[in-house]
């Protein structure tokens, strides 16, 4: 039996505290994709990244959540990062990383935060509020008075994007069953719920992201759906930054940064950051 370490790390964390558990296995190259599978589900966490050698990049990063390996995870990248630079393995820098989404930089400051890249946004197709609403125990017309389109977008792994009025994000009553056959049945991961807060609040939006179809009924905070949001936004209200926060329902608040770059109208670069925190080593026998 060999014995694999696995460093948990609290991704998008605030001041050390909540954010969102992912597993990191560094050194994985002579793991096998059924070895990283069963790991992933022995760690339980809703996602863990194996590091790896790569010729294309810096890095081979893969992902897993306890059922099923996903193309991307960004709070998985960012506790990647953060550990490598944590454990002084890397300097603060930029660095590629491949992955099944492609080949996409990462930016580490020098107190450790890390600011990923993610895809440029793909558009997929919208679903009105009178089929996605009773999913989350909500009365369509609610998700309708919000004026913005239910839509799945892609920045690394498609999302729902549904937007609900301030004050009603804390009240859902999810399907878990529901939302599991919409996502298979529609080719996405999960449902990207968010609401938008006062002008004068800290953060853009809040957010809740549901993701049973892979394993996760509700995480804590979501990079790469995030990074889908903050596109959304920008195509709706013109935000080039955005903050969110996610995982309150959850009792882990985080802490997601959001940064796009234009270039001639044009958007040419998303990126999705915050901070990390070492929570514990656990480890695996296979």
């Amino acid at each position: 039996m060999e014995q694999v370490e696995v460093y948990l790390v609290r991704a998008f964390s605030i001041a050390g505290k909540g954010g969102n558990l992912a597993g990191v296995v560094l050194n994985a190259d002579s793991l096998t994709e059924p070895q990283k599978q069963f790991i992933a589900k022995q760690v339980g966490v809703s996602e863990t990244a194996f590091v790896s050698k790569s010729d294309k990049a810096n890095f081979h990063v893969s992902f897993y959540t306890p059922t099923v390996e996903v193309d991307f995870c960004g709070h998985a990248t960012l506790s990647s990062f953060w550990l490598l630079h944590h454990l002084q393995y890397i300097p603060a820098g930029r660095y590629r990383q491949e992955t099944k989404a492609g080949v996409l930089a990462v930016d580490v400051a020098l107190n450790g935060d890390v600011l990923m890249s993610q895809s440029l946004p793909t558009w997929f197709a919208e679903y009105s509020a009178q089929e996605i609403a009773p999913m989350l125990g909500i009365q369509p017309s609610l998700i309708a008075q919000t004026g913005l389109p239910i839509q799945t977008i892609s920045t690394g792994l498609i999302d729902l994007m549904v937007p609900v009025p301030y004050g009603v994000l804390d009240c859902l009553e999810v399907d878990n069953d529901a939302i599991t056959h919409f996502c298979q049945q529609h080719e996405c991961v999960g449902f990207h719920v968010f609401e938008m807060n006062p002008p004068e609040a800290f953060y853009t939006a809040s957010c809740r992201n549901f993701a049973p179809a892979v394993g996760i009924p509700e995480e804590s905070a979501t990079g790469s759906s995030s990074g889908a949001l903050a596109c959304y936004l920008h195509r709706h209200f013109g935000y080039q930054q955005a903050i969110f926060e996610q995982g309150r329902a959850m009792k882990m608040p985080s802490c997601l940064v959001t940064q796009l770059a234009i270039e001639n109208g044009e958007l040419t670069q998303v990126q999705v950051g915050g901070e990390g925190a070492f929570d514990r080593i656990c480890y695996i026998s296979i």
